[in-house]
């Protein structure tokens, strides 16, 4: 495989949000990009101006409702992440090493920006854990979260991968893929530019109702963006399509590089027991282990993704609080919940899948 680097910051996915209009001022994601550039260092960190919360999967609506109730302005904000996608991975984009001196620079940067544009805070959601130590910074707090990945611990197949876990779960998983073949429903997974412009519209199509099913909106992404990235950068995608006699009746999304599995959006024309779990984990795993990836990130929430084999990890934000009041505040709500994710993450290791080791 060629080296395939993180799909989320490349450029070319960044652009494509703006370029298509999925991102803009109008839809409340300002790009104000920041880069340090000097004779050491071109780094390049996204930057966005917010007037509201939505899309960004690291909830902070009680925090704006608590400024409203005090008569104070949340909105609007700063935050480094990437659109709609609460994926984990680098905020940093540059060939050479940031230094912590580096990052003091680009928080010194950004606390002037939101003092030009009256931003109240400042968000980094999903960085990776090992950029965690250079983000460490005194003005910034530190979130908890957790989401459920998938690890290849060198599995050859699907089957492979099976034999890990108990039997009753191994029944449970194989009985559910056999009742997907029993309605007739055949599953390829397509890469680049193997999926026709016939499959990316009845995706969009199907990514469209399912945001209508599941909250009465449109999604946040254009048609247009879909195109760019399929034209753009197709070496790190793929689409697993579901056929009953031929006809596609349903699609996931995933994006992929050196290392990881990132499943993204799935829609159905129709109610079919399972198909959900064939589309966006089971064959998403068989995509893993076939391509050797060591992880299989499919997306935020589903506490159901631990029985089949997802195991919880947490995720990290930081945050830089104007209000010194309300910075004190959310750091003592941030210890509490600290400790009750910490309780979840324990609770759900318990109901994973796989055989005790002796």
């Amino acid at each position: 495989m060629k080296d395939l680097s993180y799909p989320f910051l490349r450029d070319t996915f960044l652009q494509a949000l703006e370029d298509s209009g999925s991102v803009s001022a109008e839809t409340g994601w300002t790009p104000i990009h920041l880069e340090l550039k000097d004779k050491e260092l071109n780094c390049f960190m996204p930057l966005y101006l917010k007037d509201h919360s939505m899309g960004e999967y690291v909830f902070d609506y009680a925090w704006a409702n608590a400024y409203h109730q005090n008569g104070l302005d949340y909105y609007p904000k700063l935050v480094t992440a990437i659109p709609f996608t609460p994926s984990t991975g680098s905020r940093l984009r540059s060939k050479q090493a940031v230094t912590q001196t580096q990052w003091g620079q680009l928080v010194d940067e950004v606390t002037n920006i939101a003092e030009e544009t009256q931003a109240s805070s400042w968000h980094i959601l999903f960085p990776n854990d090992s950029e965690l130590p250079l983000l460490h910074d005194p003005r910034l707090l530190k979130r908890s979260g957790v989401q459920y990945h998938w690890f290849n611990k060198d599995y050859n197949s699907f089957d492979d991968y099976l034999l890990a876990m108990t039997s009753r779960k191994r029944k449970m998983i194989r009985k559910e893929r056999q009742e997907v073949t029993n309605q007739g429903i055949d599953i390829r997974v397509l890469c680049g530019d193997e999926i026709t412009t016939d499959l990316w519209q009845l995706f969009y199509r199907l990514y469209q109702r399912t945001y209508a099913k599941r909250n009465g909106t449109r999604g946040y992404l254009t048609y247009d963006f879909f195109q760019q990235i399929a034209i753009k950068m197709p070496e790190q995608i793929a689409m697993a399509v579901a056929n009953i006699e031929s006809e596609p009746i349903a699609c996931a999304l995933y994006l992929f590089d050196n290392d990881t599995l990132y499943g993204r959006y799935w829609g159905s024309l129709g109610e079919y027991p399972y198909l959900h779990f064939e589309l966006c984990y089971y064959s998403g795993i068989e995509f893993a282990i076939k391509m050797e990836l060591q992880r299989y990130d499919a997306g935020a929430q589903g506490e159901h993704k631990l029985v089949r084999g997802f195991e919880p990890i947490r995720t990290y934000s930081l945050h830089w609080i104007r209000h010194p009041e309300f910075k004190d505040a959310i750091a003592r709500y941030l210890d509490q919940e600290n400790v009750a994710i910490q309780h979840h993450i324990e609770q759900a290791l318990e109901m994973l899948p796989f055989k005790q080791s002796k």
